[in-house]
Parts: structure tokens; C-alpha cells; sequence
């Protein structure tokens, strides 16, 4: 009796051991399924998302600068830092008028700095090399 006991014994302990085993092989391709779910996923998020394009334009945010400039102009009329740039960015623009009115603002404001004056004779420059060519049509 002894015998069939233990034979009894280790049938039972291999029958465990074996729906062990199993149990663990499925836990491990659940997991390792899910994980791969997970990251195929994730990268069809980001190649759906690099594929769309960017629609703001460089103009669009040229713009937003300029209202950023201009409502800090607003606040401090005679802040020297604001107006270079807002003269720079509508230079950039294309505003060459613009540009020209706030360096004008500038060299009287401040007399002493001979870049601005350098800049704005630059500007009238380009401006009348530019309206010539335009008015000039032979």
C-alpha cells in the first residue's frame, strides 16, 4: 500500500507540475501578446501622426510675432529692445515702410547709436533700389 501511495504521490505531484507549466506557458504568450499589441499600436499612432502635415506657415507665425511686439509696444511705447526686433521681423515681412518708420523712431530716440542709422540708411536704400526696379519697366 505503501507503494501505490507514493506512486499515487508523484503521478499527482507530476500532474501539478505539468498544468503548472502550462499555465505558465499561456500567462507568458498573453503577456508577451499583449506587449506586442501594445507596441504595434503605439507605432501606428506615431506614423499616423508624422504623416500629417504642418500646416502653420512661416508667415502665419511672422505675424503672431509682430502682434506679440506690438501689444509690448503698446504697454511700453519707448522700449528700444521691442521696436529693433518689430523693426527686424517686418523687415523680414516684407514691411519695409513699417520697418523703416520704427528704426526711424529709434535713431531719434537715440542718437548716439550709429548701427541704427547705419541699418536705417541700408533699409532706404534697398527700399528705393527696390520701388526703382519696380516703377523702371523698359
Amino acid at each position: 500500500m505503501a507503494i501505490s501511495g507514493d506512486d499515487y504521490l508523484v503521478k499527482r505531484r507530476q500532474q501539478l507540475e505539468r498544468k503548472q507549466r502550462i499555465v505558465t506557458y499561456i500567462s507568458i504568450v498573453s503577456f508577451g501578446g499583449s506587449m506586442l499589441f501594445g507596441a504595434v499600436n503605439t507605432l501606428k499612432q506615431s506614423w499616423e501622426k508624422s504623416q500629417q502635415p504642418v500646416i502653420q506657415s512661416v508667415d502665419t507665425e511672422l505675424q503672431q510675432q509682430a502682434k506679440e511686439y506690438e501689444l509690448v509696444l503698446q504697454r511700453e511705447p519707448n522700449n528700444q529692445l521691442v521696436q529693433e526686433k518689430l523693426s527686424l521681423l517686418r523687415l523680414e515681412m516684407k514691411d519695409t515702410k513699417g520697418a523703416i518708420a520704427l528704426m526711424e523712431k529709434l535713431v531719434q530716440q537715440h542718437p548716439d547709436r550709429q548701427d541704427y542709422k547705419v541699418v536705417l540708411g541700408n533699409m532706404k536704400k534697398k527700399e528705393s533700389d527696390a520701388y526703382g526696379e519696380r516703377s523702371y519697366h523698359p
